[in-house]
């Protein structure tokens, strides 16, 4: 496995690159509106769907009902309207109504930037509380998906099992400045490059991790 300093010096190259690639949907969200209410949903939203249908469905639902309160005011085959068709829908817009609900009756209509209690909604994990925590908080996070943990392990970062494990190796080898930067990198060179299946090793800032690719 690399050593922390070549880990880091890799993700240094990796980020002087990542202007090149197109951002991922999530992050474009987080320069348009710095809302972390917003970011949450989508967040939500993006679970198992492909990023222009997120950015779709974001845009219509924020259109309609951009606030718990006004989201509150849609039933939910309302809502199922508005975010169709990411995945699940059906069961998203559920638990972006008791999200909301959550929200308006615990928080005051505002979004907690405390990772415990996001852990606490209804359709959050360990990867939408970090994101949310970066992207809608400016907080040192890792948040790790199938992009980070995958590309981890194919550049011999990490050699983990699961994307919790992704996370806790990553806190330890980078510097808490360099944790929020994690996601937006791998995710977009994992679409656009560091592919799962034909990666395009030949346009790689990373030339000595060629053979490794064809076997992570």
């Amino acid at each position: 496995m690399k050593t922390d300093k070549q880990a880091v010096g890799e993700l240094e190259l990796l980020e002087k690159e990542y202007p090149k690639w197109p951002a991922a949907v999530l992050d474009l969200l987080a320069v348009e509106t710095e809302n972390p209410f917003k970011i949450l949903i989508s967040t939500i939203l993006s679970l198992r769907t492909k990023d222009q249908t997120t950015a779709q469905a974001s845009r219509r639902l924020y259109a309609a009902a951009d606030t718990p309160r006004k989201i509150l005011k849609l039933n939910k085959g309302q809502l199922e309207k508005l975010i169709y068709p990411v995945g699940f829908y059906h069961t998203k817009a559920g638990q972006i109504l008791r999200i909301c609900s959550i929200l308006l009756k615990k928080y005051n209509g505002q979004v907690p930037a405390d990772f415990d209690a996001l852990l606490s909604f209804p359709g959050v994990g360990r990867k939408t509380a970090n994101l949310v925590l970066a992207l809608g908080f400016d907080q040192p996070a890792v948040c790790v998906d199938t992009h980070v943990h995958r590309i981890s392990n194919r550049l011999d970062w990490a050699r983990t099992k699961t994307p919790e494990e992704t996370e806790f190796a990553l806190r330890k080898i980078f510097p808490e400045n360099k944790w929020s930067a994690i996601n937006k990198i791998l995710v977009a060179f994992g679409q656009t490059i560091c592919r799962p299946i034909g990666p395009k090793c030949v346009n790689c800032v990373l030339t000595d991790c060629t053979v490794r690719a064809n076997h992570v």
